[in-house]
């Protein structure tokens, strides 16, 4: 039987608090994903921001600081990209809250592989708003889909609630995870 492929993805971490919890559960499913990390976190965290790369997870740039593009000047936005880039030795880059205006893009994408995503899981809601959290993931979980995650501790109480099963699922429908590269 043909695979699904997804990719799992998480954004803004890397987390003490939440960031191993993510690895161990990955690893308890043998899934990959791909961790958009602010370069900032990644300076924090090195041990952290390493264990990612050694559980064979591939590593995007969220920016040094986590930047909304509508808000921020374009100089000062290609500086913290470039920055985080430098940090964290990637070219992909995932815009924090996937915004950026015309002539960031058109400047960024030149030297990024800019990722965007086919479903935001929205985990960073509060838990008493994820009542149909689950079923909305199973709904939006399609062959060859980019599925966004924060390892980030607003997001933790629906990731512990839900991610296991999430798993489980995955597996029952009989998806793999690949990491986003380069060439992606």
């Amino acid at each position: 039987m043909t695979k699904n492929k997804l990719y799992l993805t998480f954004d803004d971490g890397p987390t003490p608090e939440v960031t191993p919890w993510v690895l161990s559960l990955l690893a308890q499913f043998n899934l990959k994903a791909t961790f958009f990390c602010t370069g900032k976190h990644a300076e924090q965290f090195p041990d952290l921001f390493n264990q990612i790369k050694a559980d064979g997870h591939s590593i995007g740039n969220h920016g040094y600081e986590h930047l909304n593009g509508w808000k921020t000047p374009v100089t000062k936005y290609l500086q913290n990209t470039k920055k985080g880039s430098d940090i964290l030795k990637t070219s992909l880059f995932r815009p924090p809250y996937g915004k950026l205006t015309p002539m960031q893009w058109l400047l960024l994408h030149k030297k990024y592989k800019l990722i965007f995503w086919n479903y935001l899981s929205k985990d960073y809601l509060p838990i008493e708003k994820q009542t149909d959290f689950l079923e909305k993931l199973k709904k939006h979980t399609r062959n060859n889909r980019i599925i966004v995650f924060h390892d980030s501790e607003k997001a933790f109480p629906t990731l512990q609630k839900y991610l296991e099963d999430y798993f489980e699922w995955l597996k029952k429908e009989n998806y793999s995870t690949l990491t986003l590269n380069e060439t992606f």
